[in-house]
């Protein structure tokens, strides 16, 4: 069934498809010819384990681009023109869609990876002050349980889009799913390592969210007050921070890579505390990197959380 889209709704429901050309999606042979891009590249890494190799999945942004910050070339709108299925996070993470889905035209049928799931609201404790009410939190990825939802998700889009490879689709997403349960008892392990009360997140902004809730980390504070990483902090804001540090003891600032780390380390210097700047969130690594898969980066991004804490 085709739906028509309607830019308001992009994170509300699963599939849809854009009605403003003549190509659709079409079933197909063996998933041969069928053009399937995702936004972001944890989420094509995520997308081919489900594909398998009846399928290869495209990622739109680079890696090191933090999507909160991607602006679309025309050459990024022609690749979503031409693409049979488009994937993406959802929940607001890409602000850029609407303009970039209006601009491609075609007939896609996108898939929401975080469809059904509920954003996160700040936990008991939390003291992120200049959190908005109205923002979403899209960073459901950073908890591998959650990301079932995305396998889920995924599978069952593809399998619209090719019932022919249905089972196949199953097959691998049921295996992939036992893997991120695997990746989650690890995690729950490793953080074991680190005393309850030493299990405070500091973060470049508000990130790390559903991770916390997840391992029973408390979230301290962020030096961007938003779950975008475009904001911009003020002097006040800063000073809160420093005292919000100083009072938790928190022994660390966790940056992703990319960040500007400038501000990190002058509050770094006023605290004591260690600044972390390889953190992979937004984007997998090169092949050769510590990152260069969805779980790789989960894997990745513990073991350097739970070796500044311990």
């Amino acid at each position: 069934m085709r739906l028509p889209y309607a830019p308001a709704a992009v994170t509300m429901i699963l599939l849809l498809v854009v009605a403003t050309g003549c190509r659709a999606a079409m079933p197909v042979e063996q998933g041969e010819g069928l053009r399937v891009l995702a936004v972001e590249s944890f989420l094509a890494d995520i997308a081919q384990n489900v594909a398998g190799d009846r399928l290869t999945v495209g990622s739109l942004i680079p890696l090191g681009v933090d999507p909160h910050g991607f602006e679309p070339t025309p050459a990024d709108v022609v690749r979503v023109a031409q693409a049979d299925v488009l994937i993406v996070n959802g929940a607001g993470l890409e602000v850029f869609l609407e303009a970039l889905l209006q601009n491609a035209g075609g007939q896609s049928q996108v898939i929401v990876a975080s469809a059904g799931l509920t954003p996160r609201q700040p936990q008991e404790g939390e003291e992120v002050e200049g959190h908005h009410e109205h923002e979403e939190d899209p960073h459901f990825w950073l908890d591998p349980i959650l990301v079932v939802r995305y396998v889920e998700n995924i599978r069952d889009g593809l399998s619209q889009a090719d019932p022919a490879g249905a089972d196949v689709y199953a097959a691998n997403a049921a295996d992939y799913i036992a893997r991120l349960q695997e990746l989650d008892a690890w995690i729950a392990a490793q953080v074991a390592q680190v005393p309850a009360e030493r299990r405070l997140l500091v973060t470049n902004h508000e990130s790390l969210g559903y991770f916390a809730d997840r391992y029973g980390f408390r979230v301290v504070g962020t030096l961007l007050e938003s779950v975008s990483s475009g904001a911009s902090p003020s002097a006040q804001q800063m000073a809160e921070l420093v005292e919000r540090i100083r009072a938790s003891g928190a022994p660390a600032i966790f940056l992703e890579t990319g960040a500007n780390p400038q501000l990190a380390e002058q509050i770094g210097r006023e605290t004591g505390v260690e600044v972390v700047t390889d953190l992979y969130t937004h984007s997998l690594s090169a092949a050769d990197g510590p990152a260069p898969t969805y779980i790789e980066m989960m894997r990745h991004n513990t073991a350097r959380i739970v070796e500044a804490l311990r």
